[in-house]
């Protein structure tokens, strides 16, 4: 009878063990799952969920486990993801509370995903006899949004200064004459000696001149103080002696245009102390003893009194003083230069190969390619200004030439990035520059590494760029971030930015992809103002509308959109950000 009895209870025992499973299985009808975000997006080449799941009150066995599978299934293709478990043995209180866990989830995705859903299939199982019972397959969440994708490649041909001023600039020539003490008389010695015939073979040369400045100075004894006058004589005498050589060598209408300045400067001790500096006839010494008088307290004529009675003060008088009484001249002539035209029919010959680049100084060979619109003379004006002087800002300048050129021939842009990393790669070994690392950042995007294109433009950042290169680099460094998930950063960068319809749409979808649905439709206003035809920002715009929930602009933007490019009737169809205005009859007008 023991031996019955004791069969009889292991039999209920693993009769109520069968039913526990069953129970659960029947049980899990009731559980709630959410998923947030629902439906799935894409943001930074990932997909991204978070799982909730709350079982009902008594679900759980004694011993027992529930797991929740978890799957992405998109057409044929299908993604088994972490699970969820829940032991029973973990949740004591499980026939009063509700079990409660979540879980984050994350899978690479890839374009064959965007159309599928999240499935769950609960497996509730016996440890110790190894059974287990399965529910069905529930789906949970739809998938994917795509429209973090929507970026707009953003590219930049970042140019060095060629280093060339094309402006007017002016060259000083200066020659000082000198007078006699208490003397305003120029002297024959001075007008036919060296001096006399330098200023004279330079008025009949007939250099283009802007301005002649003559500044009369006086040495500080009294005997040249006496006449206040004496130092303004002096250089109306030299203005005098120009102004004759100008007729001489018929200057006519020239001479008009020449601005004579006449300085006459009166108690100044400046000039002294610069030519007492430079002598070397007495010691430091005892030039600090003068210094300590000119820089000491007193009206002019005591300080020139106390001079008198310094050591060597002879010395300073016949040596120093002799050289302030003087008419200082300056000529400001304007430089001469090559006219634009002569510059780009030189370079022209330079790279054709029948003129040498000796002709051409590397800064004017440089100025010369932006003289031209074409990108294939740019790219063989660069080519010869590296083989002219292989300067860092010459590969650079050849590096943008291949990425403006890749900007403009899409079916060839791989190649002219390599070509475009090589000329960067021999600039930064020359000389590392916020433009080599600027010009980096689209190569990189153009290869398809946005993170080595964030890291290169955030080094060109550091470096100081100047103005229009941050803002041009800033408009690749928005694509970037968006790329990147750094939604946020891509806004700043977009706002400071060049104005042009790319940038500022992608400016509205960080801002749309941040949340902030109005200023993205205000962005996204502003690139269609700037392209009208601008299909993808109308498309875009929509989004942030239905985003927004105003069925009115929703249907305004979706009609520009589709009405610049049909295709998208399709893209919109298929696009779970519409999902709410499928049964709308304004939308769905739009779409046939």
């Amino acid at each position: 009878m023991k031996r019955l009895a004791y069969v009889i209870a292991i039999t209920a025992i693993l009769s109520l063990s069968g039913c526990s499973l069953p129970n659960m299985i029947k049980a899990a009808q009731e559980q709630d799952l959410t998923v947030n975000p629902d439906p799935l997006e894409v943001h930074a080449d990932s997909v991204n969920f978070e799982m909730s799941a709350n079982l009902p009150v008594k679900m759980l066995k004694k011993g027992k486990v529930y797991t929740l599978k978890t799957f992405y299934k998109a057409g044929d293709s299908e993604k088994e993801l972490e699970s969820i478990e829940f032991k029973a043995d973990d949740y004591p209180n499980s026939g009063e509370e509700q079990p409660k866990q979540s879980k984050t989830f994350s899978f690479p995705y890839d374009e064959s995903l965007k159309s599928g859903v999240i499935e769950v299939q609960g497996v509730a199982s016996d440890p110790k006899s190894a059974k287990t019972k399965e529910t069905a397959r529930m789906e949970v969440a739809p998938g994917i949004i795509t429209t973090s994708k929507l970026v707009e490649s953003v590219y930049y041909p970042a140019y060095a200064s060629h280093g060339y001023n094309n402006k007017e600039e002016l060259e000083p020539v200066n020659i000082d004459f000198f007078f006699l003490q208490g003397r305003s008389d120029f002297r024959y010695s001075e007008r036919t000696g060296e001096r006399g015939k330098e200023l004279e073979a330079f008025i009949a040369d007939k250099n283009a001149t802007k301005s002649v400045t003559v500044t009369g100075t006086h040495s500080p004894e009294g005997t040249e103080r006496i006449n206040s006058k004496l130092a303004e004589e002096r250089a109306k005498k030299i203005e005098a002696f120009y102004v004759k050589n100008m007729k001489k060598y018929d200057y006519k209408g020239l001479a008009d245009s020449i601005n004579f300045i006449i300085k006459p400067i009166i108690d100044d001790w400046t000039s002294f102390k610069e030519e007492l500096d430079a002598y070397e006839g007495i010691s430091s010494e005892e030039k600090s003893e003068y210094l300590n008088v000119v820089n000491g307290a007193g009206s002019f004529e005591e300080k020139e009194k106390a001079l008198r009675g310094l050591s060597n003060y002879k010395k300073v008088f016949n040596d120093v003083y002799p050289k302030l009484r003087t008419a200082k001249t300056e000529i400001l002539k304007i430089k001469e230069k090559k006219t634009d035209a002569e510059i780009s029919v030189l370079a022209k010959q330079i790279t054709d190969g029948s003129a040498a680049d000796s002709l051409l100084t590397e800064e004017e060979l440089m100025y010369a390619a932006s003289l031209t619109p074409s990108l294939t003379e740019k790219e063989a004006i660069y080519t010869a200004a590296t083989k002219k002087s292989d300067s860092w800002n010459s590969h650079n300048n050849l590096a943008a030439v291949y990425i403006a050129m890749a900007i403009e021939d899409a079916d060839n842009a791989a190649s002219l990035a390599e070509k475009a990393a090589t000329q960067l790669g021999i600039a930064n070994n020359k000389e590392e520059s916020a433009e080599a690392y600027a010009n980096l950042g689209s190569v990189y995007l153009m290869q398809g590494n946005a993170q080595k294109s964030y890291d290169a433009l955030s080094k060109a950042g550091a470096m100081g760029a100047s103005n229009d290169v941050t803002k041009g680099m800033n408009g690749v460094k928005a694509s970037t971030e968006i790329i990147l998930a750094k939604y946020a950063d891509a806004i700043s960068s977009g706002s400071s930015s060049e104005e042009k319809a790319q940038n500022l749409f992608n400016k509205g979808l960080a801002q749309l992809l941040n949340k902030d649905f109005q200023n993205a439709i205000a962005s996204f206003d502003e690139a269609i103002e700037k392209d009208s035809n601008y299909a993808i920002a109308n498309y875009a715009a929509a989004v942030a509308s239905a985003r927004a929930e105003n069925i009115d602009n929703v249907v305004k933007y979706m009609k520009a959109a589709v009405s610049a490019n049909p295709d998208l009737k399709q893209m919109a169809l298929n696009d779970l950000e519409f999902r709410a205005y499928v049964g709308n009859a304004l939308f769905s007008d739009v779409l046939k």
